[in-house]
């Protein structure tokens, strides 16, 4: 396999936006043939930049915890796999459970003509496929019946309709968004967290609790990952608002789940419990969304000023789509990628993956490595759109690949809570065992 030997531009922005030494940058390499390198945008170059700094960022804090301090001779080069990465940034295509292939999206999530474009909706929960039929007074909860409402109205009109029963749809821009960062401003609480000590080969995060407040893709991928490198990570979901059984088969390895109703003083209790003694808390919720409860980034740093606090979102932390839900598929065609990746007849295409949960998710992992290796009392921020926006104003394409991509190397089974899967394995290695099912673990940490 050929490993390159330069610096490559993308890690390069990629860690400089998490605040890393500019030196340490090109100690990352990449070798093996690679997949993602369809379609019109620099995937390839994302998907291998988020995950090449993330491994950067887990050598990084193997050699602070080894007490070497993580100058640029100390830190190990990392050598990143383009076949791994490719095959674990569609990992969710790659599953089956119980040799059954889930269904990615439901029939009433998808692309429709409107009278004056397209619209892009998500209806895979069921709570978001009711607003949509409720919004649209559908006569059914039929692809025919979507199909004939949106035709009849402008995009932004279903749009609007549909946001505002609760809903998800999104009018598919035809030009790109204004650039957002790739990573907001980092808040420090001027404090330092627990005291490290040396960790296992592999394993960087040993010892280190998370709280894992995400869901769905993105903050999920940022957790199985910390995971893998040997964090607890605790994942706390609110018992009225099920996940999905095959999202969670796919992204609940590394972790456990617990359910906790944060209204009643119980679990309440329960969960002040577990945040006193968490190291890192993660969440995925609108920005807002988690203040009402006292846990936004300001108020945990107020109150454990040592800890690492990642929030992300969809659509930024500015502006008057910032509190709005959403996914990448939706930001795909609200930033104007969608309409990029579109064919020749004007329907809006998609990224070859959801890359923009995936990489995300591989920021948000590094971002949390790196602030552990800082000492903790930071809190980061990142969202999709500011991921999709590196994508089409920061990233340029290098080049032809190593051909020969192959997924079946990456791919791997075990038993879980929900029967035998194959999955596809980190670009970090694979996990011990497969997730439990989702809500079923106790709300504890392990034993340090």
């Amino acid at each position: 396999m050929t490993i390159t030997g330069e610096q490559d531009a993308g890690t390069a922005q990629a860690w400089a936006a998490l605040g890393g030494a500019p030196e340490l940058a090109g100690r990352v390499r990449y070798r093996g043939a690679a997949g993602l390198g369809e379609g019109p945008l620099p995937v390839r170059e994302l998907a291998r930049a988020t995950v090449g700094v993330c491994a950067l960022a887990a050598a990084e804090l193997a050699a602070v915890r080894a007490g070497a301090g993580g100058g640029p001779d100390e830190v190990a080069a990392p050598v990143v796999d383009e076949g791994a990465v490719a095959t674990a940034f569609v990992s969710e295509r790659h599953l089956r459970v119980a040799g059954r292939q889930p269904v990615s999206f439901a029939p009433l999530s998808g692309f429709w003509r409107a009278a004056d474009g397209w619209v892009r909706t998500h209806a895979n929960y069921p709570h978001h496929e009711a607003a949509l039929v409720r919004a649209l007074r559908l006569p059914s909860a039929t692809p025919e019946a979507v199909r004939a409402a949106v035709a009849e109205r402008p995009a932004v009109e279903v749009q609007e309709r549909v946001y505002g029963q609760g809903g998800l749809a999104v009018a598919v821009a035809r030009a790109y968004g204004d650039p957002q960062p790739l990573v907001g401003p980092v808040r420090e609480s001027g404090a330092r967290g627990r005291t490290l000590g040396p960790a296992p080969a592999g394993r960087p995060a040993a010892g280190v609790r998370v709280l894992d407040l995400t869901r769905v893709i993105a903050g999920p991928v940022a957790t199985r990952t910390l995971g893998l490198l040997g964090a607890d990570v605790l994942r706390i979901d609110a018992p009225g608002l099920p996940e999905s059984d095959d999202a969670y088969a796919d992204t609940g390895f590394g972790k456990r789940s617990a359910l906790l109703d944060l209204a009643v003083a119980g679990d309440r209790a329960v969960f002040e419990g577990l945040l006193a003694e968490a190291d890192v808390v993660v969440s995925g919720y609108r920005p807002g969304a988690l203040e009402r409860y006292g846990l936004g980034a300001a108020q945990l740093l107020e109150r454990w000023p040592g800890l690492v606090v990642a929030e992300l979102c969809a659509w930024g932390w500015g502006g008057a789509w910032a509190g709005r839900r959403g996914f990448d598929s939706l930001v795909q065609a609200g930033y104007g990628i969608a309409a990029r990746c579109g064919g020749p007849d004007g329907e809006p295409g998609v990224l070859p993956a959801q890359a923009l949960d995936h990489g995300t998710g591989y920021l948000v992992a590094a971002g949390v490595l790196r602030a552990l290796a800082a000492g903790g009392g930071r809190a980061l921020r990142f969202s999709l759109a500011g991921t999709g926006s590196w994508l089409v104003h920061g990233l340029r394409q290098v080049g032809p690949a190593e051909p020969g991509y192959a997924p079946e190397p990456w791919l791997r089974e075990a038993d879980s809570g929900y029967g035998r899967l194959r999955y596809a394995a980190s670009p970090f290695g694979d996990w011990a065992r497969g997730p439990s099912r989702w809500g079923t673990d106790q709300p504890v940490w392990l034993p340090r």
